[in-house]
């Protein structure tokens, strides 16, 4: 996680580019919150994965870690909030993979990464509540507690494809948009 923070503070980002990653952690953020009810169920992890796809990798990692440490001060922070800083950070930047090596945005195969995002995030996150919570550490328990999460990681990845069908196509054309409008481009101007 750090390395992205580092590639972050180098690369020299535009007041712009910030202003974007602010409003989109905030959204990201602020979306999470009125879902806590529904447990595993947020657009938190889509609007990550469609930040990425359009910005790319940095500003989807940027906008997945911030998105968690802006949620957890509404919905609690604690030894979790790096992990879920990291996860959602991959998200993003997985999406951003995607849209390199596809044309457009291609609905299907973005709900499907989407959906195995539900479940790895679910699996990444397993490891720290196996070693922080679980006692002793076997195999047995390690199963268990994958065997535990499987119905929450189902919902987590239900609710990401649901979201991106609902919301994926307008979103992408809003973004797009945007960063049509964040280019400059320089041309000269024969006499």
């Amino acid at each position: 996680m750090a390395a992205f923070f580092w590639r972050f503070e180098q690369s020299g980002a535009t007041s712009k580019e910030i202003a974007l990653i602010a409003t989109m952690a905030a959204l990201a953020a602020v979306s999470r919150i009125p879902f806590a009810a529904i447990m595993s169920v947020q657009p938190t992890t889509f609007i990550v994965m469609i930040t990425g796809y359009v910005f790319g990798a940095q500003t989807g990692f940027m906008v997945g870690a911030i998105a968690a440490l802006v949620s957890n001060f509404f919905l609690g922070q604690g030894p979790w909030t790096p992990w879920q800083m990291y996860c959602w950070g991959l998200c993003g930047v997985s999406a951003a993979l995607l849209a390199r090596v596809q044309k457009g945005f291609k609905l299907n195969t973005f709900a499907i990464l989407a959906g195995f995002w539900g479940y790895l995030f679910g699996w990444i996150m397993n490891v720290w509540h196996w070693v922080g919570f679980v006692y002793p550490l076997t195999l047995e328990t390690f199963i268990a507690t994958y065997i535990a999460s499987f119905p929450f990681d189902t919902l987590h990845a239900a609710g990401n494809v649901v979201f991106t069908i609902l919301l994926g196509k307008s979103f992408y054309q809003v973004l797009m948009r945007f960063k049509n409008r964040l280019l400059v481009v320089f041309e000269e101007v024969k006499q």
